[in-house]
């Protein structure tokens, strides 16, 4: 049984003219080296096995501890807790199959109902997220399945994954105007697109909700875009790496975390 806490990693995309340098290319020893701790990559998996992480894309939803147990004997396999606004956990290899994702509000007794649960199946040779969005009164989780598939040589690949509460659709569309998403619903995942590996600057559209972001990519990476809600009415993208370069298995999350609204406003 695993319990972690993710430490915060503080970006910002506000409703100002502020732009947001969101860097992946650096791999996650850097990171660390920076103040900020880093989950090591696993170096093989198991032809049976897959990959989960998991996160908290409720706005208004306080921390919960989250539990994966197996739906065939119901045994937990692990458990996070204390996971906030903005978490998203490093992967976690699983055996293929399929499992109970069950949250319920943090530091609660083993007893008490979740605020929500979910089934997953767990594919070999796959990667999923699973995430709990929207406003607390209609709270949902969904799972998007993550493709790792390697860009082409010199390319990385990004997506978004649009959780926003306060704008129900958003674009996303580099500054030659090549669209990386269009009309991004709330609790949706676009596909992947792939763009040369380097320095873009991304237009970010929403709800009377407009701004600009610098993004670095490296090649080889797959990288998923989160938009969240800050605590002051914004917008912020929040960079997840999922893999760092070609033929690697996930990464897991770049750390990230509950609290790292508070520098948004």
């Amino acid at each position: 049984m695993k319990n972690s806490r993710f430490p915060h990693l503080k970006i910002a995309l506000a409703t100002g003219a502020t732009a947001l340098l969101v860097t992946v290319a650096a791999p996650l020893p850097a990171l660390a080296a920076s103040g900020t701790a880093s989950t090591a990559a696993p170096t093989a998996v198991s032809a049976q096995a897959g990959w989960l992480r998991l996160g908290h894309l409720s706005p208004d939803t306080k921390s919960v501890d989250v539990k994966v147990a197996a739906v065939s004997g119901g045994s937990t396999l692990f458990e996070l807790n204390g996971v906030g606004y903005g978490d998203v956990s490093p992967y976690q290899e699983l055996p293929a199959g399929t499992y109970t994702v069950s949250m319920v509000p943090a530091g609660a007794s083993g007893s008490s109902i979740p605020v929500i649960s979910e089934t997953v199946t767990i594919d070999p040779g796959t990667a999923t997220t699973v995430a709990a969005y929207g406003p607390t009164a209609d709270l949902q989780v969904r799972a998007f399945d993550d493709d790792l598939t390697e860009p082409a040589a010199g390319a990385a690949r990004i997506r978004l994954i649009q959780a926003s509460t306060i704008t129900p659709e958003v674009d996303v569309t580099t500054a030659a105007g090549d669209a990386i998403a269009k009309d991004a619903k709330a609790g949706s995942a676009t596909g992947y697109a792939e763009i040369p590996a380097g320095d873009w600057l991304l237009d970010l559209e929403g709800d009377g909700v407009a701004d600009t972001a610098d993004v670095s990519v490296s090649p080889g990476s797959v990288t998923t875009l989160f938009v969240l809600d800050t605590s002051s009415g914004g917008l912020t993208i929040l960079p997840v790496l999922d893999s760092s370069s070609v033929g690697d298995v996930p990464d897991g999350g770049v750390d990230t975390g509950g609290g790292f609204l508070a520098a948004t406003d």
